[in-house]
């Protein structure tokens, strides 16, 4: 678990996870954006609810020197666990949705 490669292919195989889930209404599709670099995972919701556009970004992960920064965590139940279960320790995910001061208190990676 050491490598960058390895940290973006388990974050990638648990973020496609959740394309795999419909939703309950509309017509709504989640989809997994990976950038050429392979260091950006965005999980999208996009698609039609009663006649209005939905798209936004649920999830924004970042590969990051051999760590993975959560930018935005938009789930139910936060995409934290599901990296640990993914088998990335938590001094290799960073909330960084939290500000630095409160990273320090999150019993993950500060930075």
């Amino acid at each position: 678990m050491d490598s960058l490669n390895d940290i973006r292919q388990r974050v990638e195989q648990t973020l496609l996870e959740y394309t795999k889930i419909p939703y309950a209404y509309g017509d709504l599709q989640c989809r997994l954006i990976v950038s050429k670099d392979s260091n950006h995972f965005l999980l999208i919701t996009q698609g039609w609810h009663d006649d209005v556009q939905v798209h936004g970004c649920l999830v924004h992960v970042e590969a990051i020197a051999n760590k993975v920064w959560i930018h935005r965590d938009g789930l139910e139940d936060g995409i934290a666990d599901d990296l640990l279960r993914a088998g990335i320790p938590k001094d290799k995910i960073v909330l960084g949705f939290h500000p630095p001061e409160v990273r320090l208190h999150t019993g993950f990676a500060v930075g």
